[in-house]
């Protein structure tokens, strides 16, 4: 899942970004925007979605660890069972965003599902004994504004309000990836995390999607091989990738285009045009989040090898 705040666990670089770099930033947060789409375009519960994700996406990302060399740092026992941890919350993230962008629309979801970086803000103080700042509750303040808008009426009957509350599990529960990852970064490749993550959230999903295993048609089965290889495998490749060259600031700025991506596809794609209402809402919550990715782009006292890409896609 994400750019805006996986990107912080990268030491920013002196040099100016190169095009080659921006291009792969970019081009990996197009290929996140396109993940909420394939919620509406494969006809499958949440977590069948994800766990066909994950069987195409873990052994590509294996391979590309071993073709480009590295090695698959193995973790000790607690890391390892961390990893496993983190996994399971990363099943739940994707699960969630799934299962709002299924019950409303992927703008309602991609909304909800942004509001990460401000559970962020709120968690690392107590994490990692960090100050807490101001900043954060006005970003809060203007994320609940921003939802008050999005909401027609305040009630669980309405389609907003599920896709909404759901896509805030998925913020939260990102928020919560997010902050392990800043540990696990420190002890693993980027590359290497990635993909005990991937295979760990795997794992998890196996026994609940062969108990309700659904047999997909060709045409689905095409489309998870590409959700799982081209935008989620890939997009991970070429993000961190990316990161080599493009300063920290700069990918938080273009992380925070996932969502614009992500609407813009599904009112081209999927006819789902947003409200004023939804467009209102969303750009007071965008503000927020890139407002709190800016505020919190700062590298860490000791950075790790790499980052993370965004398990959202």
């Amino acid at each position: 899942m994400d750019s805006r705040n996986a990107a912080r666990c990268l030491p920013e670089k002196p040099a100016l970004a190169q095009p080659g770099g921006l291009l792969a930033v970019h081009a990996a947060v197009l290929m996140w925007g396109f993940g909420g789409l394939f919620g509406k375009w494969i006809a499958l519960s949440p977590w069948m979605i994800v766990f066909g994700r994950l069987l195409f996406a873990t052994p590509v990302l294996g391979l590309v660890i071993r073709l480009s060399g590295r090695r698959f740092a193995l973790p000790g026992a607690k890391t390892g069972l961390l990893i496993l941890c983190n996994g399971a919350v990363l099943a739940v993230h994707w699960t969630t965003f799934f299962h709002a962008v299924q019950v409303s629309t992927v703008a309602v979801a991609l909304f909800g599902y942004v509001s990460a970086p401000v559970f962020a803000v709120f968690m690392e103080p107590f994490a990692f004994r960090e100050p807490f700042s101001r900043r954060s509750l006005w970003a809060a303040a203007l994320i609940v504004a921003g939802m008050a808008l999005i909401v027609p009426r305040w009630e669980w009957a309405d389609a907003t309000v599920q896709g909404l509350a759901w896509g805030l599990v998925s913020g939260f529960t990102f928020a919560v990836l997010t902050l392990v990852n800043r540990f696990l970064v420190r002890r693993l490749d980027s590359f290497a995390l990635a993909f005990y993550l991937d295979g760990s959230a795997l794992i998890v999903l196996s026994p609940l999607a062969f108990y309700t295993w659904q047999m997909p048609g060709s045409g689905v089965l095409i489309l998870m091989v590409l959700q799982g290889v081209v935008f989620t495998a890939l997009a991970h490749t070429l993000f961190i990738w990316g990161l080599r060259t493009v300063k920290v600031q700069v990918a938080a700025i273009i992380g925070s285009l996932e969502p614009i991506y992500g609407i813009v596809l599904a009112a081209l794609l999927l006819g789902e045009i947003p409200t004023w209402r939804i467009f209102a809402g969303g750009v007071l919550i965008l503000a927020a989040v890139i407002w709190i990715s800016l505020a919190k782009a700062q590298p860490p006292p000791k950075p790790g090898t790499g980052t993370v890409a965004d398990p959202q896609g």
